[in-house]
């Protein structure tokens, strides 16, 4: 008695936060009513005496012991902590308003209408809800859910702590068959090949579905997205830098049938976990940890061993900087008061269960030292939290303990701010200060009693490493090592001063400089200087453009060894942005960019993208050569498809420079 169902998209989809998905499917949220019209037949009508029932379920095998399967009758008033409907009727239309459980497993539903006969109304995808208070990723603050929900765009920081440098992404997660390709990922998982009604019923928990994200963002031991690569090769697929939004990737994954996609590094594996967080409705955001500490066997100390050259012989290592997400939840298997930001990490570095995956760890028990939290709060905890023993070991077999630290691991640690494109510092979130009472307390419940009391060093003679702020790509320059005598005797001493190139994760390149001398020096000090000439670094240098400096004092009579080390990060050019207009379509970006090199670039490209303006994928115009010094000028035309503030990113690549990045902006009206 049917003619008709209308599912309203668009108002439905409005009001669930979920229209930039699409107006051609319903797309709701746990916990909220949506309403469908059924239009009857002429001369047709529903009595209120009519018994209407309802079933809701997903998944291939539905089940009401398992929550994939709902059955529920109209009610007088619609319930948020249950299955629920009520129906108003007229003549000639059944107006049917709907409620989810709060707790129902997200993914794709069949609606059916039960009078004896089952009369299918239609489908529609049910995700997580930030704005319904029963959800366990409910969100109290709209300008947070603005940021970690539904924005499209972010920042990831990368470089060094006091060269903190800003790569702007498109997270994408509205794009079109975005989201179809995030329920997909869940499919793919080992979980739901081994046991799928299993693993759907577990998909209303986030906890569960954070942690399968976590390992299939990586593809070890899985049909995951992303296959990490930390070499210098990358012939054979796409250098990590060159990714600048989640979309292509996403979708290069599910178009070449699950083949996981070539290559990612740690900031690419989280800015997709956030895009498919984001999708399904779980508030996320993208963490930056500088100092970031790899503790290989667990101790949540870093011993690390080197020769003379400054080469690492163990296995512990230091990144530079390494990135991860945090997912907003409650915690309802761990005890009150570890709700909240809860980290993950999909870079594969960690087996947690047998399985490449991290997290979800509470923060709150990453700062509290409480490592028997799950999940993986240990591994988080070393990363940010470490102390590190240095030694030296001779060619002659003798090994000479350096130093060591306890404030090198777990530095600025940043994320977006809300609502502005500036950087957050949040290590107060994770650590307290070096040195307080609470800090004492943290250390003596993660059984962490090997804190180093001092520095390992004697402490008549001083060494530490000086730059210059401006460190531009294709200029030499000079570093120093600055040395200090406080014995009041003249010491002879012995400087070896080098300089190699590092990648982002620590790994050592070819050396670029290289300093070795013998000083006689008394109370005052004194300045070694080496000089880095671009014609020496341009050979050894990564994608990544820092160097890494390593300064060595020998006392001649002891034998004592004092080392100071510093990362240097070169500044790239700037992409100038000569005009963006705010209104039209056909729109047009000028673009202009230096080369600072003493050299032609070759094969140089401009790329434009962004959610909502260039139509779901990189507009790329490529300038050729461009000679040493000079100016290059590009014209790159694209257009909007919806109105609102967006925000376009830029990207310049060639053969010898990488990893220039700008961003722009803009407001888009009707």
């Amino acid at each position: 008695n049917i003619e008709r169902i209308d599912l309203a998209f668009e108002v439905n989809n409005t009001d669930h936060h979920t229209l930039q998905n699409s107006a051609d499917r319903l797309i709701v949220r746990r916990g909220q009513p949506f309403t469908i019209t059924l239009h009857l037949r002429p001369g047709t009508h529903f009595q209120n005496g009519d018994n209407i029932n309802f079933i809701a379920q997903t998944g291939p095998i539905p089940s009401v012991e398992a929550q994939t399967k709902a059955k529920f009758s109209l009610s007088r008033f619609i319930s948020r902590s249950s299955w629920s409907a009520t129906a108003e009727m007229s003549d000639s239309t059944v107006s049917l308003t709907v409620c989810s459980h709060p707790n129902a497993p997200i993914g794709v539903y069949k609606l059916i209408l039960d009078q004896g006969e089952a009369i299918g109304l239609g489908e529609f995808v049910l995700l997580f809800n930030p704005w319904c208070k029963q959800d366990p990723v409910y969100l109290a603050s709209e300008a947070e859910r603005e940021e970690y929900v539904l924005s499209q765009d972010g920042l990831i920081y990368r470089g060094i702590p006091k060269r903190i440098t800003v790569l702007p992404w498109t997270f994408g997660q509205f794009e079109p068959g975005i989201l179809d390709i995030c329920l997909q990922i869940l499919d793919e998982s080992p979980n739901y090949i081994s046991d799928a009604a299993l693993d759907c019923s577990e998909r209303r928990n986030p906890v569960y579905v954070t942690r399968v994200l976590s390992a299939m963002i990586n593809s070890l031991g899985d049909k995951g997205v992303l296959v990490g690569n930390w070499s210098d090769d990358y012939e054979d697929g796409v250098k990590p830098t060159v990714w600048k939004d989640s979309c292509s990737i996403l979708r290069q994954w599910s178009n070449d049938g699950c083949r996981a996609v070539r290559y990612g590094q740690c900031w690419v594996f989280a800015a997709v976990a956030c895009t498919v967080s984001r999708a399904l409705g779980i508030p996320c955001r993208v963490v930056t940890n500088y100092g970031s500490a790899r503790d290989s066997n667990g101790d949540l100390v870093m011993e690390r061993f080197y020769n003379e050259f400054d080469e690492n012989i163990a296995d512990d290592s230091i990144w530079n900087f390494h990135v991860w997400v945090e997912n907003w939840m409650t915690r309802p298997d761990l005890s009150l008061g570890y709700e909240g930001w809860q980290a993950s990490d999909p870079t594969p570095q960690h087996r947690s269960e047998g399985v490449f995956c991290c997290g979800p760890a509470p923060v709150r028990a990453i700062k509290e030292g409480e490592l028997t939290y799950k999940y993986d709060v240990p591994f988080v905890y070393a990363e940010v939290n470490a102390d590190v023993v240095e030694y030296i070991k001779l060619r002659d077999g003798r090994v000479f303990k350096m130093g060591g630290s306890t404030t090198e691991v777990g530095k600025s640690i940043s994320t977006k701010a809300v609502g502005r494109d500036e950087r957050e510092d949040i290590t107060h979130n994770y650590k307290y200060p070096e040195g307080s009472e609470e800090e004492r307390r943290v250390y003596e419940k993660a059984n962490h009693h090997n804190k180093l009391a001092q520095a390992g060093e004697e402490p008549g003679l001083h060494i530490k490493i000086k730059v210059t702020p401006d460190m531009q790509i294709g200029s030499d320059f000079d570093v120093y090592a600055e040395l200090k005598n406080n014995t009041m005797v003249t010491k002879s001493c012995r400087v070896m001063f080098y300089a190699q190139a590092v990648s982002y994760n620590g790994k050592l390149g070819e050396t670029c400089g290289l300093g070795n001398c013998l000083i006689l020096f008394y109370v005052s000090g004194s300045r070694v200087t080496l000089r880095l000439e671009y014609a020496e670094y341009s050979k050894a240098i990564t994608q990544d453009r820092m160097i890494k400096l390593l300064a060595l004092l020998i006392d001649a009579e002891t034998r004592d060894f004092y080392r100071a080390k510093k990362t240097i990060i070169l500044d790239g050019p700037e992409i100038i942005i000569l005009g963006v207009p705010k209104v039209g379509q056909n729109l047009v970006a000028d673009l202009a960019l230096q080369n600072p090199l003493p050299e032609p670039l070759e094969n140089c490209v401009f790329t434009i993208h962004g959610a909502n303006l260039t139509d779901g994928k990189p507009i790329t115009h490529e300038v050729g050569t461009v000679g040493p010094k000079e100016f290059v000028t590009a014209k790159v035309q694209f257009t909007p498809n919806l109105p609102g503030q967006r925000k376009i990113l830029i990207d310049f690549a060639s053969d010898k420079l990488h990893n220039v990045e700008t961003y722009e902006n803009l407001v888009i009206y009707e």
